[in-house]
């Protein structure tokens, strides 16, 4: 059985014909940029998650940008990025001339550390202005015991919630649980456009007012430029696709908590494999069913001769990138380098099948029972 990584077209073609109808009236009306779908989809967004604001940008990486400027960080300060993450969280801290200070993991969940931090805010103190932390696989970092320790040393926390769109900690939606949140649509994200795009949701008027400010060359008003901004504004296009969308949202993530419950069930007591820690009380949204295994490229390499797509993410912790020598220190950070080791994506997605979730957990206990009589 054949088993891909993703089916964007299975999950977009019961979207045709609506999609199809929007886009021809978006074709009638031309309103490519900026068009009233643009704030639509913002109202939209902000009332899913709870939110007074969301400003839709270019990318995801651009959110991350543009809500660290907005929260006044900017050359030479410090902020915390887990040292476990898509490279992106990092890159928007050197971008604006700041210094990544790497912090370790849970290696329990993959998240900040709390305890990382709190040695990194002890070391650093007021110099800190802002905290980063990932929801990375769609499960909210500990926000509560973050915030409290960015608090103590009056640094911002902006939540990267690229990976978890619509995931809940304590009642709230990810993207309202820090000063600002950012958000990727890269089409494979749980709510993913047709093509690049990205937002930045807050309660802070200040900061939404800075965003859109930033996002359109730093124009107050038509050729008057406030600040120095940046062309990233969220194509009229792309938000007709995402407004498709939200209201499938829930349903897609209730699909992916379902698979990630049966890979748990197919997957329980497979020597070597461990499958993700449950929720605690927070609801994931398993953009990504990440499990470890000791012999990680072995059992890929066996599921791919099987032609099951699986993907590590990441294989190489950030403080270990060639682009991230300026601030190494010289540093360990040892559960991140152990997840780079070890973690392995299985096939997760709304629209894949029970029987081939049950496929890919046969093929993988088979050959857990190989290894184990080797």
């Amino acid at each position: 059985m054949r088993i891909p990584g993703a089916d964007l077209s299975g999950q977009v073609a019961p979207l045709r014909a609506e999609l199809l109808a929007a886009f021809g009236r978006l074709l009638d009306t031309a309103q490519f940029i900026q068009g009233p779908d643009v704030a639509s989809f913002e109202a939209e967004f902000a009332a899913y998650c709870g939110v007074r604001h969301v400003v839709g940008v270019a990318n995801g990486t651009d959110a991350l940008v543009l809500a660290l400027r907005a929260v006044e960080v900017g050359p030479d300060d410090l902020v915390v990025v887990p040292a476990f993450t898509f490279a992106a969280t990092a890159e928007a801290v050197c971008l604006i001339g700041a210094r990544p200070v790497f912090v370790d993991i849970d290696p329990a969940t993959f998240n900040l550390c709390p305890q990382a931090l709190a040695a990194a805010a002890r070391e650093h103190g007021e110099k800190l202005q802002a905290v980063l932390p990932v929801h990375l696989y769609g499960r909210p970092a500990p926000m509560r015991e973050i915030a409290e320790i960015a608090c103590s040393v009056g640094a911002s926390v902006v939540e990267d919630a690229a990976q978890a769109h619509g995931a809940r900690q304590g009642g709230s939606r990810a993207g309202a649980l820090g000063r600002a949140a950012c958000f990727s649509f890269y089409p494979t994200k749980n709510l993913g456009a047709g093509g690049d795009g990205g937002a930045v949701t807050t309660d802070d008027d200040e900061v939404a007012a800075r965003v859109r400010l930033l996002r359109d060359h730093g124009q107050s008003a038509k050729y008057e430029h406030a600040v120095v901004g940046t062309n990233s504004r969220l194509d009229t296009l792309q938000a007709v696709i995402l407004r498709a969308k939200l209201p499938l949202l829930d349903g897609w993530n209730e699909r992916r908590r379902a698979i990630a419950a049966r890979y748990a069930d197919g997957l329980a007591g497979v020597p070597g494999v461990t499958t993700p820690a449950a929720g605690a009380g927070d609801e994931l949204v398993h953009h990504l069913y990440v499990i470890r295994c000791d012999r990680r490229d072995a059992l890929q390499r066996h599921l791919a001769a099987a032609e099951i797509a699986t993907s590590v993410h990441y294989p190489r912790p950030l403080h270990q990138q060639p682009a991230s020598a300026p601030w190494r220190e010289g540093r360990s950070f040892p559960a991140a380098e152990a997840a780079a080791r070890e973690v392995l994506a299985l096939p997760c997605y709304p629209e894949l099948a029970d029987a081939a979730v049950d496929h890919v957990c046969a093929t993988i206990r088979s050959w857990a029972a190989d290894h184990a009589s080797a």
